[in-house]
């Protein structure tokens, strides 16, 4: 019942966002069109096409057209390459996929490390170099961070390729720079929980009956400390699916996001509306998964959803 409340309150926002999507592509200086065919086209064929391609139609008119095509999974035709919109997104799928599952990865493996260190030693050499390094990745732009790794892993020690898509060494650069942001707010977070948790009374009541501080932290402490990190970590996922735009077009990394890009750049409405709306599905599933995940985790969650509170 709670997944399905979380759903149905999801639709309005979906339908929402794609209005306000529809009308800000839709308002933009500029005819694709004339765009497209430049300037070997006169105004008669300019508009002879635009009429064919239904773009002179009235705007409401045009977004319940995308609406009813979207809810059937065609998200219309790229006016640049003449393709579905839904092929292109999901043949460039996979590649973003991968590229944000790698990031998932280092950031899990750099943040809950760092974190639970930083909580066990508090106000030390480690906690303060940890949550150094945290912030350093969450506030360096991802432009500069992938240009500085670039420069020094690629170009001077030469030990991974610039960009390029042709196996996983091309990943891992991009992955480290994807995952190191995600990384900072997981270690953050991790160490928040942590010391808020270390300050129970069963976690005191664990240490009076004589077990080692290992055995109190990752046998009571950790356990709870880690359900708003889960929560965050299926949210960021999503994050990673929609926000890897700069990664993929500085990486040359053949994805979602780098679609995106090339849509913007030949002013392609379709493919531009429908690779945002695609991001954004991922956005709403990420905070959907979210939410269960917490409710599965907390069981203060689950009694509340059992009274039918929301």
């Amino acid at each position: 019942m709670f997944a399905i409340r979380r759903i149905l309150v999801s639709i309005p926002v979906l339908i929402g966002i794609t209005a306000i999507l529809f009308v800000m592509l839709n308002v933009i200086p500029g005819d694709p069109v004339a765009l497209l065919m430049k300037e070997h086209a006169s105004p008669e064929v300019i508009a002879r096409v635009t009429a064919q391609m239904h773009l002179d139609d009235p705007l409401w008119t045009r977004y319940f057209r995308f609406l009813s095509g979207a809810l059937q999974g065609d998200l219309g035709t790229s006016i640049k390459l003449n393709r579905s919109v839904t092929s292109l997104i999901m043949k460039a799928f996979p590649n973003t996929l991968y590229l944000a599952a790698c990031a998932a990865v280092v950031s899990w493996i750099i943040g809950i490390p760092a974190g639970i260190l930083s909580a066990v030693r508090r106000d030390s050499f480690i906690d303060r170099f940890f949550m150094g390094f945290s912030l350093l990745g969450v506030s360096m732009p991802i432009f500069w961070s992938a240009l500085l790794m670039q420069y020094i892993f690629a170009l001077k020690l030469k030990w991974l390729p610039v960009s390029g898509f042709y196996g996983f060494e091309y990943v891992i650069m991009p992955a480290i720079v994807l995952g190191w942001s995600s990384a900072g707010v997981i270690a953050r977070l991790t160490r928040s929980s942590l010391l808020e948790v270390m300050r129970h009374d069963y976690i005191r009541t664990a240490r009076a009956k004589g077990l080692r501080e290992v055995g109190v932290i990752s046998g009571h402490a950790l356990k709870n400390a880690l359900i708003p990190v889960v929560t965050i970590m299926a949210i960021q996922i999503a994050s990673l699916l929609s926000g890897a735009v700069i990664t993929e077009a500085i990486f040359g990394i053949p994805g979602v996001g780098r679609i995106s890009i090339n849509a913007i750049q030949a002013r392609d409405m379709p493919l531009l509306q429908g690779s945002v709306l695609f991001a954004t599905v991922l956005v709403i599933l990420g905070n959907l998964v979210a939410d269960i995940l917490y409710s599965i985790l907390d069981p203060r969650i689950r009694s509340q959803m059992g009274r039918g509170k929301p």
